[in-house]
């Protein structure tokens, strides 16, 4: 019997978000940020870690946060990690060096021109990241064909994810928001 699968986001990144950056330097402090790990001393709820402990397959995207998380929420666990789970590009616009903005309002800048008028820059496209996010809740289907899967990635691809798994007929059962260790967990259809 099909299981369920459970969308949780990363904890808490390392890297700093108070400081204000120009373009060019918010794409520097984004490759930092795509290869950077967890900020220390942090514990995961325990209902996040009780859900690792009731699923078959722990998967994560392949950055070092996702899988740092998976190390702290299931100690021990072999894991599935996949490039297909990695977040969405966050290419920023081509702006003046002296404007400078904080990561999270360079975040928002991007994804709305990302996401609303297709500025990519060369990168992975909203309709390649679609796409991408089919394929990944199709692989996270096919883990969960014999029980619940967890899956540890990332913010902003996890609601892409979410998107296609509702595209598919499956539903949430729980709906924790996209904080840093919250999840969503989606049912199959007639579940």
């Amino acid at each position: 019997m099909t299981g369920g699968v459970i969308l949780a986001r990363h904890g808490k990144p390392a890297l700093t978000r108070k400081l204000l950056l120009s373009a060019a330097e918010y794409r520097d402090w984004w490759a930092r940020y795509e290869a950077g790990g967890l900020l220390a001393g942090q514990a995961p709820p325990a209902e996040l870690v009780a859900a690792a402990r009731g699923a078959r397959v722990v998967a994560t995207s392949i950055r070092r946060r996702a899988l740092e998380s998976a190390g702290l929420v299931a100690p021990g666990r072999a894991l599935v990690s996949e490039p297909v789970f990695v977040e969405a590009p966050l290419p920023p616009p081509r702006l003046p060096r002296w404007i400078k903005l904080s990561p999270r309002v360079w975040g928002f800048l991007t994804r709305v021109t990302w996401w609303f008028f297709n500025l990519h820059f060369g990168e992975e496209s909203r309709a390649e990241a679609e796409a991408r996010a089919r394929r990944a809740a199709d692989r996270l289907i096919e883990l969960a064909k014999d029980g619940d899967v967890l899956l540890l990635a990332h913010g902003f691809f996890n609601t892409m994810v979410a998107r296609a798994f509702k595209a598919k007929g499956w539903r949430y059962s729980e709906n924790n928001g996209w904080k840093y260790w919250t999840t969503k967990r989606f049912d199959p259809p007639g579940a």
